[in-house]
C-alpha cells in the first residue's frame, strides 16, 4: 500500500548500504547454535575491547538513566593532547560514519559535486545522494586510488574529495609521498576528507597532524574511529580533525547528545590501554600473513592489504558467501561493490583464520 502523502524524492533512488550480517541473524536463518558462528565480515578487532575500556564502560553504566555530556569534554580534552592539537580542532561524531553526513550537510547541495575513486566506501556515494550532489567516480588504478586522476576531476563545483587510506574494501594504501603532494595540491574550495579509520594498522603512517596544527590547509578533514583497532565499534564513537572554523561549522549540525556516556567513558579508558593496541596490530600482521600464504597457495588471486581485512577473488563471491554461512563463516560478498568475483575476510584470531580458510577451501572444492 502506497503511503497517503509524499516523501523526499532523493528517497527514492537513494542507494542503501548493506552492513555484515550479525551472527544472531544467520544463527537464526540457519538454525545454527550462534556459538558456532565466527563472523569476519565487518573488520571488527577479534579481541574486542580492551580490558580497560570494558571496566570503564560497566562503571559507566550505573549512570545510564542521565544525559551524556552533551560536548564529550574530558574525551575532547584527552584526544586534544594526544594529537598535540586544541579540542577546537576536534568534532566527534557517531562512528566516523557521522562525521562524513556532518559533511554533506555543510558543504553539500544540489549540483555540487563530490570526488571519489572507484571502490570507495559506500557511505561516501550514499552521503552525496542524500544531498542531491552529483558523485564524480574516477577510475582505481590497480584497485587503488589514481590519485593524479582524481586531481584531474576536481572542477569549480566540487565541495568535497573523499580518500580513504588505507582503503575498505579493497586494502589499499597511497605512497605517503603521493598522498600528502595530493593534500596541498586540492584547491582550496574544495574540502578533502581523508578517511583514516584504518590508520593505526599502518607501520609508518603519513603524520597530517602537522598540517592541521599549522592550519595552512582549512580544507582538510582527517576522520578517525574508535571501531576498529580499539574493538568499540558496538558503541559507534569516532571523530573528525580539522581547522577550527571549519569545525565549527560542522559542531552546528552536530546532535547535542551524539556521544553516548558509555562510548565517551569506553573511548577515554581505551586511549590509555597501548598494550592492547599493540596487540592487535601484532594478531593483524600474523593473519594478513597467514591469509596471503594461503591464498598463494591455492592460486587465488588477492589484493595485499594495509588494513584489518583482505579481499580475495573466489569466483561467484555471492555463492561462496551463502556457502561459507551454512559453515558457520560469515565473510563480506562484495558485488555491491563492483567486485563480483570476490569476498572481503575480516582478520580474525588465530583460530578463526584457520577455521575460515579450512571452509573457504570445502566451499571451493580445494
Amino acid at each position: 500500500m502506497p503511503l497517503p502523502f509524499s516523501t523526499n524524492p532523493v528517497l527514492r533512488t537513494l542507494p542503501v548500504y548493506q552492513p555484515g550480517r550479525p551472527i544472531e541473524e544467520v544463527a537464526r536463518e540457519l538454525g545454527l547454535p550462534a556459538d558456532d558462528i565466527i563472523k569476519l565480515a565487518s573488520n571488527e578487532n577479534p579481541l574486542g575491547p580492551s580490558r580497560l575500556a570494558a571496566a570503564a564502560i560497566r562503571k559507566a553504566a550505573r549512570q545510564a538513566h542521565l544525559y551524556p555530556d552533551g560536548n564529550s569534554f574530558y574525551l575532547k580534552q584527552k584526544l586534544a593532547a594526544r594529537l598535540e592539537l586544541a579540542p577546537a580542532n576536534l568534532v566527534l561524531g557517531s562512528g566516523s560514519n557521522e562525521v562524513i553526513e556532518l559533511l554533506g550537510h555543510a558543504l553539500l547541495e544540489p549540483g555540487a559535486e563530490v570526488v571519489v575513486s572507484q571502490y570507495c566506501f559506500a557511505v561516501y556515494p550514499i552521503v552525496t545522494a542524500l544531498f542531491g550532489a552529483n558523485l564524480v567516480t574516477v577510475p582505481a588504478r590497480d584497485y587503488a586510488h589514481d590519485l593524479e586522476a582524481m586531481l584531474a576531476a576536481i572542477t569549480p563545483r566540487t565541495r568535497l574529495v573523499f580518500v580513504a587510506n588505507p582503503n575498505n574494501p579493497t586494502g589499499t594504501c597511497a605512497a605517503a609521498e603521493d598522498l600528502l603532494r595530493f593534500v596541498h595540491a586540492v584547491p582550496p574550495h574544495a574540502v578533502l576528507a581523508l578517511d583514516e579509520a584504518y590508520i593505526e594498522f599502518l607501520d609508518k603512517p603519513l603524520d597530517l597532524l602537522p598540517v592541521v596544527r599549522r592550519g595552512e590547509r582549512p580544507n582538510l578533514v582527517l576522520m578517525r574511529t574508535f571501531s576498529k583497532i580499539y574493538g568499540l565499534a558496538g558503541l559507534r564513537i569516532g571523530y573528525g580533525i580539522g581547522h577550527p572554523e571549519l569545525i565549527a561549522e560542522l559542531e552546528k549540525i552536530r546532535q547535542p547528545f551524539n556521544i553516548n556516556s558509555l562510548a565517551q567513558a569506553g573511548a577515554l579508558a581505551a586511549l590509555d590501554d597501548a598494550r592492547h593496541v599493540e596487540r592487535t596490530r601484532r594478531i593483524n600482521t600474523r593473519g594478513l600473513k597467514f591469509y596471503q600464504r594461503a591464498f598463494r597457495k591455492l592460486g587465488l588471486e588477492f589484493i595485499p592489504s594495509a588494513a584489518n581485512f583482505i579481499l580475495v577473488r573466489v569466483g561467484d563471491g555471492q555463492r561462496v558467501f551463502v556457502e561459507l554461512q551454512k559453515l558457520g563463516v560469515i565473510v563480506r560478498p562484495m558485488g555491491g561493490y563492483q567486485l563480483p568475483e570476490w569476498v572481503r575476510i575480516s582478520v580474525g584470531t588465530p583460530k578463526e583464520n584457520q577455521r575460515c580458510l579450512e571452509a573457504l577451501k570445502t566451499v571451493l572444492g580445494r
